[in-house]
Formats: C-alpha cells, sequence, structure tokens
C-alpha cells in the first residue's frame, strides 16, 4: 500500500502545471545561482592568487632598510576564498578579504565586498544557500499543503477508509511521495557544485566528506519542512487554509525568527562602538610601555632591569641595541592590549551565539544556517580565526624585524640597514582553515538542536497516524 500511495501521489504532481512549472523555475535559479558563484569564485582566487604573489615580491624586494623602517612598511594577509562558499557564502561578503600588518597597530580586514555594492544589493543576491535556505522550504510547502486536504475535498477519503487503509501506510506513502522530487533537486546540486570544485583550484581544503556534511545538514532541514507541512495539511480540513498556515511557518521561521534572535542577541550583548573599543585600546596602550620612548617611566624600568641583570652600567655595554629590544618589549604589551579587547569582541560574539541557539527551538533555520556557515568556512568563527592568525603572524614579523635590528647594531645606532636578502628569510603567511571533525565539534549544539527538531517533527507525524 505504501508503494501505491507513493506512485499515486508521484503521478499527481507530475499531471499537476504548477508543479513542473516550480521546478523548472527551481532548477533554472539553481543552474544560474552555481554559475554566477563559479564565476565569482574563480576570480577572487585568481586575485587572491596574484595579490599574494605581488604583495611578497614588494616585500622581498625592498631594498636595504632599517629593520624598523621595514616595520613599518608592513604587508598584508589575504584570506582566500573556500571552495564550499561557491554553495554557501556566509558572511564572507561583510567581514573583508585582507588585513595590513605593521608596527604598533592591529588591523581589521578591510576590502569587502559589500562596500563596494550599490543600493540595490539590498535586495539580496542570487546564490545557492539563498534558494537552499528559502526557495526549497517554500517548494515543499508547495507540493505537500494539499497531501491529505485534498482528500476530503475531493471525497476520496471516504473511498480509501473502506478499502481499510492503514494510517501509518498512507503516510509514509505520501512522505516519500514529497520527500523524492526535494531529494533529486538538493543532490543535483550539491553534485553540481561537487563536480565545479572538482575541477577548480582548490587551495587544498575541499574535499567531498565536507560537501557530504553539509548535504546532509540540508536534508535534515528540508524534512523537518516535509513533516511540518503534512502535519498542517492532516490537522486542517481546507487546502487553503493548509496554504495559509504552511506559509506563515515559513514567514517565521525563514523571516522573523532569524531576524528577532539578531535583534535579541545584540540588545543583550551589544558590541562596543568603533569610537569606543579605539578609546578603550588608546587608554590601555598609554598605561604600558612605548617602545618609541625611551623617557617614559616604564622605558626606564625597563632599562634598569636589564641592566641588571647582563651586570653592566652603562646601554652602551650591553651585547644587542637596546633601542630594539625596548620596541620589541613595546610590541609584545601592545599585542597584549589587542587581545585583551578583541578576545572582548569574541566573548560578545560567543554570547549572542548563546542566544541564537536557545531561540532556535522556534525556527530550524538558525541551525542550518549556522552549520552550513561553518562547514563552508564562511563563518565568523573562521573569521576570528584567520584574523588571529594574521595578528600573530604580525607579532613574528615585529619580533623578526626587533631582533635583526638589536643583534645587528650598537645602542644609538639608528643608521644601521639590513641586508636586501634579510626580508626573503621571513616566512610568508599561510593559513589553514579547522578540519571538519574540528567544526562540527564545534557546532556540536547546533547538531543536537537540529536533531531535536528532526526527531520532534517526527513525533508530530507519529501522532497523526493515530489521529488521521
Amino acid at each position: 500500500m505504501i508503494s501505491k500511495t507513493f506512485i499515486k501521489e508521484t503521478k499527481e504532481l507530475l499531471r499537476e502545471g504548477r508543479v513542473r512549472i516550480s521546478f523548472l523555475i527551481v532548477l533554472l535559479l539553481m543552474g544560474m545561482a552555481i554559475w554566477i558563484s563559479s564565476r565569482q569564485y574563480q576570480n577572487v582566487n585568481e586575485q587572491y592568487a596574484a595579490a599574494k604573489t605581488a604583495e611578497r615580491a614588494v616585500w622581498d624586494n625592498q631594498g636595504e632598510k632599517n629593520p624598523h623602517s621595514a616595520a613599518h612598511y608592513g604587508t598584508y594577509a589575504f584570506k582566500p576564498k573556500y571552495p564550499l562558499s561557491l554553495v554557501d557564502q556566509g558572511v564572507d561578503k561583510y567581514v573583508g578579504t585582507s588585513i595590513f600588518l605593521e608596527a604598533h597597530n592591529r588591523n581589521e580586514a578591510q576590502f569587502s565586498a559589500a562596500a563596494d555594492q550599490t543600493g540595490v544589493a539590498r535586495f539580496g543576491d542570487l546564490t545557492p544557500d539563498f534558494i537552499l535556505l528559502f526557495i526549497i522550504p517554500l517548494l515543499i510547502i508547495l507540493l505537500g499543503y494539499n497531501s491529505f486536504t485534498k482528500e476530503r475535498e475531493m471525497g476520496t477519503l471516504t473511498l480509501l477508509k473502506s478499502q481499510g487503509i492503514s494510517n501509518w501506510k498512507w503516510l509514509s506513502g505520501k512522505w516519500a511521495a514529497l520527500f523524492l522530487p526535494i531529494f533529486i533537486i538538493t543532490t543535483t546540486l550539491f553534485l553540481l557544485a561537487g563536480l565545479l570544485l572538482s575541477n577548480l583550484d582548490d587551495f587544498g581544503v575541499f574535499n567531498w566528506s565536507s560537501l557530504l556534511a553539509m548535504f546532509l545538514v540540508y536534508i535534515g532541514y528540508y524534512i523537518i519542512f516535509i513533516n511540518i507541512v503534512l502535519f498542517i495539511s492532516a490537522r486542517t480540513k481546507k487546502s487553503g487554509i493548509s496554504l495559509v498556515v504552511s506559509l506563515c511557518v515559513w514567514i517565521i521561521a525563514c523571516l522573523a525568527a532569524p531576524k528577532a534572535a539578531s535583534n535579541i542577541a545584540e540588545s543583550k550583548h551589544p558590541y562596543p562602538t568603533r569610537q569606543e573599543f579605539a578609546a578603550n585600546i588608546l587608554k590601555d596602550k598609554k598605561e604600558g610601555l612605548d617602545g618609541h620612548n625611551p623617557w617614559s617611566k616604564e622605558a626606564k624600568l625597563l632599562e634598569e632591569k636589564v641592566l641588571k641583570e647582563y651586570g653592566v652600567d652603562s646601554l652602551h655595554q650591553l651585547p644587542f641595541n637596546f633601542d630594539g629590544y625596548r620596541m620589541q618589549k613595546g610590541e609584545e604589551h601592545q599585542a597584549e592590549v589587542y587581545f585583551k579587547h578583541y578576545n572582548y569582541l569574541k566573548d560578545q560574539y560567543n554570547n549572542q551565539s548563546k542566544v541564537y541557539r536557545s531561540l532556535a527551538a522556534i525556527s530550524p533555520y538558525l541551525p542550518t544556517r549556522f552549520l552550513s556557515m561553518a562547514i563552508a568556512h564562511t563563518d565568523y568563527a573562521t573569521h576570528w580565526d584567520f584574523a588571529d592568525a594574521a595578528e600573530e603572524y604580525r607579532i613574528a614579523t615585529q619580533k623578526f624585524l626587533n631582533d635583526n635590528f638589536a643583534e645587528n647594531s650598537s645602542y644609538g645606532d639608528w643608521s644601521y640597514k639590513a641586508d636586501a636578502s634579510v626580508w626573503k628569510d621571513l616566512p610568508a603567511f599561510e593559513y589553514d582553515p579547522p578540519e571538519l571533525n574540528s567544526t562540527l565539534s564545534r557546532n556540536s549544539s547546533n547538531l543536537m538542536i537540529l536533531g531535536i527538531w528532526l526527531f520532534a517533527s517526527f513525533g508530530l507525524l507519529l501522532f497523526n497516524v493515530k489521529t488521521l
């Protein structure tokens, strides 16, 4: 009886013009979105490779120069475009692509794609994640809102009951008929994305297991919507009412709940303004050692400590240039200040994420969205990791330069110039995003919430089996 119900429902779906047109539109949108995203992915990675090579060449070919001048000259850390961003662009559009690394300052990522867009961009981009998160749930509603109500309206419910059909088998057949086309569409999209990515330069971070993990997350998301739509159809008497209620659920889950969660999280755990953030950093900087000010109290205390440690009476008697040593200690103090204040921002982000998770009970969209971005390496957590890696590289670069200055010159000798070959000894900046296992472990709470939604939605259907 399950197979007969499945065949009947599938034939009815295929006969309806609205279904064929909807499928055609969704497939067309998916094709366009993947093509646009793949072109963008190629373009951005070509720019990334060119910029990385060019900036390294500029750094290596500075010529003879004082190391501290090279520290102020600076360099850039570039964030690569990860392969699965083709499927989910996440926050990449808003967080910037490169960080300028210089002495004394920790800079934020610059040159975000959103900053270069016009006002038309506020209407949204045609991307695969938009189709996956918003359009396909709408398609599920279109296909399944009248699964049970049509039996009542067409008078076939009495006929089915007279044949002694099992409620469980009847429900299973309808569920399978609704799940199959959604499964085919989703599988097509992910296979197409995987084939495109496997034939592009992937910078060593694309793997099929990550794509499979993202695919399973979205399949779970769609199963939840299928269960909810079928539950609504079984509990209402008219198709029109079922459609309206299902659309209301979609609006709440996909539009209202994410916006409400964002506003609540921001109000409970706000970020400081840019002006407050900069003022707090400047205040803490002034309370510590300034490597450029040899007459400050902190500099004099450091001088006394070093003289005592080496058992000498004059800075000229030290086996290194104290100017370079002092500047390095100043860099270390400023780095601690930056880590303190940026860690506060990360704490606020983590607190906001906890609020999001606490509100995920009203929408399966939230855990799905977070998991999708995390697997694609386009979430805020990955961006924080990249920014921290860039800061650690900046600190290591300053130590490399200050140590060279301190070890190869005498106190007060600011005319020293490092050989042109020195700059090539600095290792290039490299960043590898977290592995899949680490990403899933970090998002275990989102996985658990999505699993709860999945089991709860099936529980609704099991309840329906007894009341159909």
